[in-house]
């Protein structure tokens, strides 16, 4: 099957449904990203007054990247379904258009730069396409079907 009508086939979700599923998965990998990134870091000296400070710096990484990526991917993922809604049409423009606003917004506020934003937004935008451009998909289509029970009976043992 043609990688474009495979798209087609996924399930119906709504464009709401769909923003928050994108907005958790940001979460959460951002969530172990920051605590990858907290781990390469130095842990900083024992402070007075400060209980556990590697712990509390960690656990400050963790949400910060945690909330970034969420709301990258809720950003996307919104715009795209509110340009697809729009456009009525499904290909990379969308994809390309969620990314683009995306970066630029939340990249961009967080590097407090126009030329950040418009960097941000055009590498997400960039992306995106070419992701969608090139048919990538997670899911392989090896004419199998996968069931969580078996279909066929067990032999009997005697």
């Amino acid at each position: 099957m043609d990688p474009a009508e495979r798209r087609y086939l996924e399930e119906e979700d709504t464009p709401f449904m769909k923003t928050v599923k994108g907005a958790t998965t940001g979460f959460v990998v951002g969530t172990i990203w920051g605590t990858a990134v907290a781990s390469w870091q130095d842990v900083p000296r024992v402070e007075r007054n400060v209980a556990l400070p590697g712990l509390l710096r960690t656990l400050r990484m963790m949400g910060n990247y945690g909330m970034t990526f969420a709301a990258l991917g809720g950003v996307y993922i919104g715009v795209e379904q509110l340009v697809q809604h729009y456009r009525m049409k499904r290909d990379f423009v969308n994809g390309a258009i969620g990314g683009f606003v995306a970066g630029a917004t939340i990249l961009g506020y967080k590097g407090r730069s126009i030329n950040t934003a418009i960097k941000a937004g055009s590498a997400l935008a960039f992306t995106s396409s070419v992701i969608d451009i090139g048919g990538q998909t997670t899911r392989i289509d090896n004419g199998k079907e996968y069931y969580p029970y078996t279909t066929q009976k067990r032999p009997s043992v005697e």
